[in-house]
């Protein structure tokens, strides 16, 4: 029953029905908005890019074929255009992070040796320390952790080369991990 709703809400997108469109925009807006939280943390440009998503959802909707998820076909949509507002913003020069390679990365050790068997992170301790991550730590951590993509996509789809794509997660891994323990030292 629910699919097809579903089908039906999409193909009235396609005859450009309004009604069809608010009910998708009102259906996925929240999980499309967490997806995109991913990459951008701060809210308003998140909102912006979940606008941004769901036109370009619409203005494309044709291209959904119904085979795989609706759902899985606007996630990659939103990453895409979250990766866009990224690479806008570090064109722009607002975007901090390195651009050395990953040859040029001093190891210091991943991680800080504390005694960390004990000590345990809620998904919001981990979100939180995610929003403290550059932008560009966060997209990379992002796409290979979450996304499941090689070092070699993240360098196509960031236009950064793989070495870059290679250092910045392990200096997103690293960042991510002092974020982690700073914050629950100061939490105790």
């Amino acid at each position: 029953m629910q699919n097809e709703k579903l089908r039906a809400h999409i193909e009235g997108c396609r005859r450009n029905e309004s009604k069809s469109q608010r009910w998708i925009f009102e259906r996925y807006y929240r999980l499309m908005f967490g997806v995109c939280l991913r990459y951008i943390s701060d809210k308003d440009a998140v909102q912006d890019v979940v606008q941004e998503g769901f036109l370009k959802v619409f203005t494309n909707i044709e291209g959904y074929t119904f085979k795989g998820s609706f759902e899985g076909w606007m996630r990659r949509i939103m990453v895409n255009t979250s990766i866009d507002a990224i690479r806008r913003r570090k064109a722009t020069g607002l975007v901090l992070g390195g651009e050395k390679s990953f040859d040029d990365v001093v190891d210091e050790g991943e991680f800080p040796s504390h005694d960390e068997d004990e000590v345990s992170y809620t998904v919001h301790d981990v979100q939180n320390a995610m929003a403290e991550l550059s932008p560009m730590y966060r997209a990379v951590f992002n796409l290979y952790v979450f996304d499941n993509m090689t070092h070699n996509e993240i360098s196509n789809h960031l236009g950064i080369n793989v070495g870059t794509s290679k250092s910045n997660l392990a200096k997103a891994r690293r960042n991510l991990r002092k974020i982690l323990i700073k914050n629950k030292a100061e939490n105790v």
